[in-house]
């Protein structure tokens, strides 16, 4: 085998050959990686079904839900049952070294945990706002909005932590305990990014259509429910190969997203507490928190009826003309 090894008990092969075109890694890159922060990103994905992106070669990148059928019988997995495919669906579950050097061996790139645990994918063990920056990129602006956000969590006594997404924005995570269910989450997600945005409307929106957020950063609170999100550690299948990088609030106006890759990151963790230990203990959500969120309506929802009213608008526009 080209470039094989083992590790574990798995089978590693082809590990010199490139990750894609335009990424400047090795298969071996990814898992010498993933394996040196294993014990980092280990616990971010245990006891969640996972999605992957993968790739490879001479293929487009995919995502991969189901288990494929050739994959070892001790890789655990958990049945759920899709309802846009209507079918059941055989999610990873990624609890070990093991594991995890398997699915790397496989090209999976990317790591998307649920928010919420084997037995239960719909109760979020967090609160997550995903700050997306404007056309330009400016992640200068993506700061200055986390802080909007922090400011707006310690308003309303709550504290998260924040890693970069890994892409060009960054991730907010708020430990949740089990007291509301998924609908009080999803309306405390959209209460949290109102209130940032109101903070500071000249910088930070909420609006889901992209023409009317005005080069204004992306407050998104649409992640709940069954969504994922790139773990923390994550590599990302992007230029350089960033990974997903947790960093303390005191140093997030010093740093960028392209800081933290394959390359980099593993250094960058000496010394630094992990993410799950980062983490403050489980919170409660404000029952007004919550309250105020059921007055806003659900970003998607909102999106599709104000589509169609301009289409509708559109049309009449030039039906007259």
């Amino acid at each position: 085998m080209s470039g094989g090894e083992q590790r574990d008990g798995v089978d590693l092969t082809h590990l010199d050959e490139p990750l894609a075109p335009d990424i400047v890694a090795t298969k071996r890159d990814l898992v010498d990686y993933l394996d040196a922060v294993a014990d980092h990103i280990l616990p971010v994905l245990a006891d969640r079904p996972l999605t992957v992106l993968r790739t490879l070669r001479g293929q487009k990148p995919f995502v991969q839900k189901n288990i494929p059928k050739y994959a070892p019988d001790w890789v655990r997995t958990v049945p759920m049952w899709a309802e846009s495919s209507k079918r059941e669906i055989r999610y990873i579950v990624c609890d070990d070294r093991r594991t995890l050097l398997w699915l790397a061996n496989q090209r999976a790139v990317e790591y998307h945990p649920a928010l919420g645990l084997a037995d239960n994918i719909y109760r979020p063990t967090h609160l997550v706002l995903d700050l997306d920056p404007p056309g330009s990129g400016d992640f200068s602006a993506v700061v200055a909005v986390a802080h909007l956000v922090r400011t707006a969590l310690s308003n309303c006594g709550l504290s998260g932590v924040v890693k970069t997404s890994g892409s060009r924005g960054v991730h907010i995570f708020v430990p949740i305990d089990d007291h509301a269910p998924v609908d009080d989450v999803a309306a405390a997600t959209r209460a949290l990014a109102a209130r940032a945005e109101a903070l500071d409307p000249s910088i930070a929106t909420t609006a889901f259509i992209v023409e009317d957020r005005e080069g204004k950063v992306f407050v998104d609170a649409t992640r709940s429910g069954g969504a994922t999100v790139a773990a923390a550690y994550s590599p990302r299948l992007r230029p350089g190969l960033p990974v997903s990088f947790p960093v303390d609030w005191s140093e997030l106006d010093h740093v960028t997203p392209s800081d933290f890759t394959v390359h980099t990151a593993i250094d960058a963790l000496s010394g630094r507490t992990s993410w799950t230990d980062a983490m403050p203990a489980p919170q409660r959500l404000p029952a007004d928190l919550i309250e105020q969120g059921h007055t806003i309506p659900v970003a998607r929802v909102a999106a599709m009826h104000e589509g169609k009213r301009r289409a509708k608008a559109r049309r009449e526009r030039d039906a007259s003309g």
